[in-house]
């Protein structure tokens, strides 16, 4: 098979061509006028021109230098829209909530609000024919004195005489003109579009990650992109892909809830106050020599914004401002005797502040434990650090009690302290936590890095390829044997663990998956004691991803000594490579390990190529001092 290669890539975020007008160059510049009819705003600034719906509150034009950039294709829902607009509201109501005339033209802003007074709200993926919820929407839009594009932010209000619910998917969405025949999601997707074959689903990437990405035209030198300013109004944590662009026609998508990648959880109970601000983000639009030049410009432009974050321009209930926001400060301390190479941090460090987990009722009156991982209804806040003391920062916190979540790459596990409590306007340090990672036995081996990726294995840099089950069998036709000290896991470790096809008649549908099953999988991996065995022996699984729930198989040497079921989440059909991370164990008599050569087999079971896993990473210790039971 030739290796898989795009027409362009693009570069890292090197810097920016664009230079930014002082003061009093945007002071020349023509100030932002709004204007009104009985169906729309008009917000205009001598460079875009905005027009935004009374009736939805959508984004029905965005004319940058008279050219539109916006589609109102037939079927499906045209322009610029929140999936959760005011249509089935009891009443609407219009203002202008910053009125330009009295800021001398510097910003203005126009609000469409929706009562829901009994209806239901919304008509996202997955909502029922008459709505969603019954809340509250506000759509706000606002343009600024010279900048090229309109920011828009929705704000969910529930009063607690309304009942409660859980929410359907929610999100922006964009159409854009069929002329950008350019697309832009990360580094290894950037190119003439369509550029991949399938799905919607193979230009789905870490949200968090990635918050500058679109579409743009070499011939017409125009760029139009999703700037996502701040990863705290997205669910899921910094860890969570999800969809960017869509469809074979131009789109580009702001997904802060949706049930792709195990999905996260938007509760509200009945008599609880609940106010979500989602935004602001900016539909930007930019020029450039060519599609590369207006893609970089397009991630200066939101590192320009994450320092206005949080804008100091909005005032909106639910919006808490810079002077009323927190720091947290500490620092991460690695205890971990049993390290083979000595404890610390050698990668980068992760660190937030979540909601505490909480129970939310299932849809057959079971109970579910909402985790960050799968957690909508509350904003959360990240930082990374590349410091190898572990200290870290957290700035902007909205004042609240937070339960403190942190990992790293190259170690397993999780550090949580619970009862952070930050508060307005505090800079609040924890000092030294000491984080002691589990260990089960000192280490006998390894194979891979936890990062909660698989990137590093084989075909890694390829997830987003369809039909990668049906290509495994020319990759390894004798399945996996991995050799401790010899085997290289980019090179010996596909990355999806699938049954093994020998159909021919097999095939890949878009949007469903495989038609075909296939044999039981072995990944053998084989390794030196240099003595017998005894005690404990447990083998600790890192998973990023499965497709649908499937029973990995062990056998030790020969002996079988038990199965390990895994959930289903839809990762491998839906072309990811991570989504909610899982660690799990299984242990086994140390006995069955001898002096010499040693073989551990996981197996993945016969049947649909649709099932199947993505780890992460794989250790196995061995506690000679425990008793197996």
């Amino acid at each position: 098979m030739m290796p898989f290669r795009l027409t362009r890539r693009t570069a890292l975020l090197g810097a920016s061509a664009m230079v930014l007008a002082g003061p009093a160059a945007l002071a020349q510049t023509p100030g932002v006028t709004v204007t009104e009819d009985a169906t729309t705003f008009t917000l205009s600034n001598g460079i875009v021109t905005a027009k935004v719906s009374k009736a939805s509150g959508d984004l029905i034009s965005l004319v940058y230098k008279g050219i539109e950039t916006l589609y109102g294709e037939e079927g499906g829902h045209p322009y610029g829209y929140w999936s959760h607009d005011v249509k089935n509201a009891t009443r609407i109501e219009t203002k202008l909530t910053i009125d330009p005339r009295m800021n001398g033209g510097t910003h203005g802003e126009v609000s469409v609000k929706g009562i829901s007074g009994g209806k239901k709200m919304g008509s996202g993926p997955g909502t029922a024919a008459g709505g969603d919820v019954e809340v509250d929407i506000e759509l706000r839009y606002h343009l600024g004195r010279g900048e090229q594009g309109v920011h828009t932010y929705c704000i969910f209000d529930h009063p607690p005489e309304y009942p409660g619910w859980t929410m359907a998917e929610a999100r922006f969405a964009a159409k854009l003109q069929p002329w950008l025949d350019h697309i832009h999601v990360d580094a290894l997707r950037s190119g003439p579009f369509p550029l991949l074959k399938g799905d919607k689903y193979v230009y789905s990437h870490v949200q968090s990650e990635n918050r500058a990405y679109g579409f743009s035209s070499a011939a017409k030198n125009i760029g139009v992109f999703l700037i996502v300013t701040s990863p705290e109004y997205l669910s899921g944590g910094p860890t969570k892909p999800e969809l960017g662009a869509h469809g074979e026609k131009p789109t580009v998508l702001m997904y802060w809830r949706s049930s792709h990648y195990t999905g996260a959880n938007v509760s509200v109970k009945a008599g609880e106050q609940w106010t979500r601000v989602v935004g602001p983000l900016m539909l930007y639009v930019n020029e450039g020599q060519t599609a590369d030049a207006m893609w970089r410009d397009a991630r200066a432009k939101l590192l320009q914004e994450e320092r206005q974050w949080p804008y100091a321009w909005v005032n909106a209930p639910g919006f808490v401002n810079k002077a009323q926001r927190g720091t947290l400060t500490g620092r991460l301390a690695v205890v971990d005797p049993l390290a083979p190479s000595g404890a610390g941090i050698s990668g980068r460090l992760s660190v937030g502040l979540a909601k505490p987990d909480y129970e939310v009722a299932g849809p057959n009156g079971n109970t579910r434990t909402i985790g960050w991982q799968n957690e909508g209804s509350w904003y959360q806040f990240w930082a990374h650090s590349d410091d190898r003391s572990g200290r870290f920062t957290i700035p902007d916190i909205v004042p609240g009690t937070y339960t403190l979540h942190a990992f790293a790459d190259g170690i397993l596990g999780e550090f949580t302290r619970a009862d952070v409590t930050v508060r307005a306007g505090e800079k609040l340090d924890l000092g030294r936590l000491e984080w002691r990672p589990v260990r089960r036995g000192r280490q006998l081996w390894e194979i891979g890095t936890p990062t909660r990726s698989a990137r590093e294995f084989n075909y890694g840099d390829k997830f987003f390829l369809t039909a990668l089950a049906l290509q495994y069998p020319g990759l390894f036709p004798d399945d996996v044997t991995f050799r401790i000290g010899q085997s290289d896991p980019a090179k010996d470790w596909f990355f999806q663990h699938t049954p093994h096809n020998e159909d021919p008649a097999s095939r890949y549908r878009d949007f469903f998956g495989y038609t075909g099953n296939g044999r039981a999988t072995p990944y053998r991996i084989v390794f030196m004691m240099p003595t017998q065995g005894r005690g404990r022996a447990t083998l600790r699984l890192g998973i990023c991803g499965t497709g649908a729930a499937t029973t990995l198989g062990f056998t030790v040497n020969g002996k079988e000594t038990g199965t390990l079921q895994l959930p289903g989440d839809g990762v491998m059909t839906r072309h990811q490579i991570q989504a909610r991370w899982y660690e799990f164990e299984h242990s086994f008599s140390g006995d069955l390990l001898r002096a010499g050569e040693n073989m551990l087999v996981i197996t993945c079971p016969s049947g649909s190529l649709n099932s199947g896993v993505i780890y992460d990473y794989l250790r196995l210790e061995m506690d000679e001092d425990a008793t197996f039971a």
